[in-house]
């Protein structure tokens, strides 16, 4: 101790920070970097929305119209847009002209475009209507040759989607449950060749409740591939901890339209 804090009486303990994630430090620059925040606009219909666990019947936030906030976000600084067509997950039918509209908004900010691929057909056509890469979910997992066949196809615009619920793959807009475990499904993605993928842990999804690091973690450990997390993410503490785990990124939604999390993070670099 030294003379003037001796002088000074005991040091007082530092106070706790608050709760919000807007008076959160931001992850110190070694952690976040090449750590990519990307934003999430989900459509159920024309209008851009946040669902509850992908439970079509839990509409927690409606945020107008999607093009709107497409620009928003890309006025922010995004790296990249996180599209997903509630519509087509659950119908298995893509909106090309949606995505098109969409991609405009976005101006020179990439966009990548999700559901309702089922074929390299649907994927292709998203592509076509400017969308940067495509996520596949449910159609990656059809058949023991689909991986291969959509990488063969979409190469590293290929982005493999798995969506789990209690240590299992989620598919058809999470509305079926498959018996395929989430670390052999990390394995076969890498074997197939894989370059990306994007996990969602569904149970945190649109609730707030943090990310599921363990998670994150088997993804990691069974694939050795680069990784986005969703679901859960509350709070500037959240995107450190998935960080930490040396995950290329995550993707934010309710927590974005809430202001928990501030838009500024979208320019991280």
């Amino acid at each position: 101790m030294t003379v003037e804090q001796d002088q000074a009486g005991p040091k007082q303990p530092e106070q706790a920070q608050p709760a919000s994630g807007l008076a959160e430090r931001e992850p110190p620059e070694q952690k976040r970097r090449n750590f990519v925040v990307i934003p999430a606009v989900d459509l159920l219909g024309e209008e851009a929305v946040r669902l509850e666990r992908g439970d079509y019947s839990k509409t927690t936030i409606r945020a107008g119209r999607p093009a709107a906030l497409v620009e928003r976000f890309a006025a922010a600084g995004s790296a990249l847009i996180h599209v997903v067509d509630l519509d087509g997950a659950r119908s298995g039918c893509i909106r090309p002209r949606l995505v098109e509209e969409l991609v405009g908004a976005a101006a020179s900010v990439p966009v990548q475009a999700s559901g309702g691929i089922r074929t390299v057909a649907d994927a292709t056509a998203l592509l076509e209507a400017g969308a940067r890469r495509v996520i596949v979910g449910t159609a990656a997992f059809a058949s023991p040759e689909a991986l291969t066949t959509f990488v063969g196809a979409l190469g590293d615009r290929l982005v493999v989607a798995l969506d789990v619920r209690a240590g299992r793959l989620s598919v058809a807009g999470w509305r079926q449950d498959s018996q395929t475990d989430v670390a052999e499904a990390a394995r076969r993605c890498a074997e197939a060749g894989v370059q990306r993928l994007h996990c969602t842990a569904i149970e945190r999804d649109g609730t707030l409740a943090g990310p599921d690091l363990d998670l994150m973690r088997t993804v990691t450990t069974h694939s050795g591939l680069p990784t986005i997390a969703a679901g859960g993410i509350s709070s500037m503490r959240d995107l450190d901890r998935l960080a930490e785990l040396d995950l290329e990124g995550a993707v934010v939604g309710r927590a974005l339209l809430e202001g928990r999390i501030p838009e500024s993070v979208l320019a991280w670099r």
